[in-house]
């Protein structure tokens, strides 16, 4: 069970679109910084609809965005590192 970590904007580089296609159904992915922002764009939605997706409460606030993102699962940074002790390994794209 891995924890894959996507801090970039898909707008930025491929490290979104990269995980996706070595990410497994057991892993989770969590996003942060401007990462967050594929969350509004629906196509980034649906290619996410099978993986569990957590975001980062901090940067989606930041961004002014927790109403349009609130159908995801928001953590705070001690979830975030409770999350990295409960995976087996965490890759940060």
């Amino acid at each position: 069970m891995i924890l894959h970590h996507v801090q970039t904007s898909p707008a930025q580089d491929n490290a979104l679109a990269t995980c996706i296609r070595y990410i497994d159904k057991q892993d989770t992915l969590l996003l942060s910084g401007n990462a967050v922002n594929a969350l509004l764009l629906q196509s980034w939605q649906k290619a996410l609809a099978s993986i569990p997706v957590l975001v980062l409460a901090e940067d989606v606030k930041a961004r002014g965005i927790t109403t349009q993102l609130s159908p995801f699962t928001s953590i705070s940074y001690e979830q975030f590192v409770q999350e990295t002790l409960s995976h087996n390994k965490v890759i940060s794209w």
